[in-house]
């Protein structure tokens, strides 16, 4: 998400953000709820997971340190589209959509620049998603 980013960009990014802490098996948010916000893992692991009917919980993805998550919410007005819980004790830097769009509105590069980072993530993270199918659909798991 920093990718590229100079230290003045990252300290006024930094300022917009608040710190969170959350026991292990926490939920950070639930799928459903309104997303206004994305978090970036600063230590431990987050659990991203979908409750899927007659099958019980299925985990997306564990991320850790360096690692950011909920950035759709930044993006669009859905819904969260899955769960995120504390899979181990973990701190997190939170940052409000609000204060982002501010920031973004004010200075265009800074825009561009974070914004087409967020682009290549949800391109890897969509290639995760097809590659997966995939494989559902090869297995016959689909």
């Amino acid at each position: 998400m920093f990718s590229g980013l100079t230290a003045t960009y990252l300290k006024r990014i930094a300022s917009l953000c608040t710190e969170e802490h959350h026991p292990e098996g926490a939920f950070l948010f639930r799928e459903g709820e309104p997303g206004d916000k994305l978090y970036i893992i600063v230590e431990g692991a987050v659990r991203i997971v979908r409750q899927v009917s007659g099958m019980g919980e299925e985990a997306l993805a564990v991320l850790r340190a360096g690692d950011y998550f909920g950035e759709m919410a930044l993006i669009d007005t859905f819904p969260r589209s899955a769960d995120a819980c504390a899979h181990e004790a973990c701190r997190v830097l939170v940052m409000d959509k609000q204060k982002l769009e501010d920031l973004l509105f004010v200075d265009r590069d800074l825009a561009y620049d974070l914004l087409w980072n967020f682009v290549r993530t949800l391109s890897g993270r969509l290639r995760q998603t097809n590659d997966k199918m995939t494989f559902l659909a090869v297995t016959n798991r689909f």
